[in-house]
């Protein structure tokens, strides 16, 4: 189960990086670093499969620099990769959305540990609505 948790983040990496390629590509980027960010970028998707723990740092840096060098696709990076990197990344969230990942995070710890199923997306999607239309 761990290694589709992963695989989910590495799916939203390489969603990432298209955008990220693509802005590239618009000639958007003023300097001759962006293929050097690509580069490391590239490494942390490398990487992440074999070495989550140590590839966590690596992931803070490299999404944290989105905010600061491509401000304008700062709103396309998933809510997901925030969280799943932590550290600095989570001063771009607000704390109620900090709150829901966390009791996310409580339900797939829970699933793990009784052997169930846990599907990352259908989870936040219950979390995510209105309190009142889970009375119906």
């Amino acid at each position: 189960m761990a290694s589709s948790h992963i695989d989910h983040h590495l799916a939203l990496l390489a969603h990432l990086r298209t955008i990220l390629v693509a802005l590239g590509e618009a000639e958007q980027i003023l300097d001759d670093s962006h293929a050097m960010y690509l580069e490391r970028y590239d490494e942390l998707v490398a990487e992440l499969p074999t070495d989550p723990e140590a590839s966590l740092y690596l992931g803070q840096d490299l999404i944290s620099q989105i905010f600061q060098r491509y401000p304008q696709i700062a709103h396309l990076v998933p809510r997901d990769l925030l969280w799943f990197f932590g550290g600095d990344c989570l001063h771009f969230m607000p704390d109620e959305e900090i709150e829901m990942y966390q009791t996310l995070e409580e339900r797939r710890f829970e699933a793990l540990e009784n052997d169930q199923a846990f599907d990352w997306n259908q989870e936040k999607q219950l979390l995510a609505l209105p309190a009142q239309s889970s009375k119906h």
